[in-house]
């Protein structure tokens, strides 16, 4: 996959303004019956601004149940719940 930035000369695209990002940043990954998975560069904020601390380098799970006792985190409680969910991006694209 590439990526172009705009150019302000009306065409849209200049040789110089292309650059490859085959592998992103970040990647957030919708585990089936399971939490987001985000992996990469990441700052989390809560609605007040404030900053989560994060561990640099490593992977975070985030809660999708709504049941974790560690939110926003995944703390597996999803197991126990019955929380079912398998959603497949060709799926959305059909809508």
């Amino acid at each position: 996959m590439r990526a172009v930035k705009p150019a302000c000369n009306g065409t849209g695209l200049t040789p110089s303004m292309v650059f490859d990002v085959s592998e992103p940043l970040v990647e957030i990954k919708v585990r089936d019956d399971g939490p987001y998975k985000v992996t990469g560069p990441v700052r989390l904020v809560d609605a007040e601004g404030g900053v989560f601390e994060l561990e640099e380098g490593r992977s975070i799970a985030l809660c999708r149940c709504g049941q974790s006792h560690t939110k926003p985190f995944c703390d597996a409680t999803h197991k126990t719940t019955g929380f079912a969910s398998c959603p497949r991006a060709a799926a959305q694209a059909r809508r």
